[in-house]
């Protein structure tokens, strides 16, 4: 219950911390709530400002965290040394940290006598996807997007868009949550698209626009060629700060993403038309089969939108 507390704070500060990650805790003794916090935007750990809450109420009680505290001396000092001075006695982490230096938490609490619970809970890899793929892969985290008729066609004749209005906006939505949206050179040169985040909030600003392929790109086109290999175009990204890419080429780029291993998450947005003809499909030909997990489906206006991942985040 408390882990759950935890994670709807850290939902209800997410992005407040980026580039790090939002994580939420909440100090829990004899069955009341009596420190909680997520990340603040000033660097503070979720873990201090819950104990800073708390008090001397946090000593022999238990906290849950989201993300397992770190051990390590980074902007902030280790969180486990402040947990043990508090003297809290259990601590329920929500799932490991990804990162290399950070981690190690778990063990430093249990070296100083503090009982330790590891839930390694779905939502809490969700809540920080592209930040833990960011850390552990060295590249961003990417989302495919597409819209498809219900007979799997990426064109539906005579109309200007295969998806209705409302998941249109989320696309928006979605742009303005990512560092960068990409399509490929065909998508360019068929429908020259912005790919900007419109009549949505963008508290992070725009993100940047790519096209990957061989240039030259058209006359005016505000976007950024990438033309070196996908691997090292991603990697090189990564390096630049870029946690997370919306994909929104066409099938032939899906595919490339896709055989190279470097898709995490499918969204499809499926329309209640069929397009019939022989029209572009989702994706190109792969070489084998890619088997999704944690697929789920909501209705967004009138299309269904399917979302699954490649692989745990």
């Amino acid at each position: 219950m408390s882990l759950a507390r935890a994670l709807r704070l850290a939902g209800d500060a997410a992005g407040r911390a980026y580039p790090k990650p939002t994580v939420g805790a909440v100090v829990v003794r004899d069955g009341e709530v009596v420190g909680e916090g997520a990340t603040e935007a000033d660097g503070r750990h979720a873990e201090v400002v819950a104990l800073a809450a708390a008090g001397e109420r946090a000593r022999g009680a238990s906290l849950f965290a989201t993300l397992e505290p770190c051990s390590h001396w980074g902007t902030t000092p280790p969180c486990t040394d402040a947990l043990l001075r508090a003297g809290i006695a259990r601590v329920v982490v929500g799932v490991r940290d990804p990162n290399p230096e950070a981690a190690g938490g778990i063990e430093a609490l249990r070296a100083g006598g503090v009982e330790v619970e590891l839930v390694d809970s779905w939502e809490a890899r969700v809540q920080n996807e592209a930040w833990r793929t960011w850390v552990s892969a060295g590249r961003p985290f990417v989302a495919y997007k597409a819209a498809v008729s219900l007979d799997g066609r990426v064109v539906v004749p005579g109309r200007r868009w295969v998806s209705g209005d409302a998941s249109r906006r989320l696309v928006h939505e979605l742009r303005a949550g990512v560092d960068a949206v990409a399509v490929g050179m065909g998508t360019v040169r068929a429908d020259a698209p912005r790919l900007d985040a419109r009549d949505v909030p963008t508290p992070r600003g725009q993100p940047r626009r790519l096209a990957f392929g061989r240039g030259p790109l058209p006359p005016g086109s505000e976007l950024e060629l990438r033309t070196g290999a996908l691997p090292d175009e991603l990697a090189a990204l990564a390096a630049e700060g870029v946690q997370s890419l919306l994909l929104e080429g066409g099938p032939t780029l899906a595919g490339a993403f896709l055989e190279a291993d470097l898709v995490d998450k499918l969204l499809v947005f499926t329309a209640p038309v069929l397009a019939g003809g022989d029209g572009s499909t989702l994706l190109t030909r792969l070489g084998s089969p890619r088997p999704l997990i944690h697929l789920g489906v909501r209705m967004v206006g009138e299309d269904a939108l399917v979302e699954a991942y490649v692989r745990e985040p």
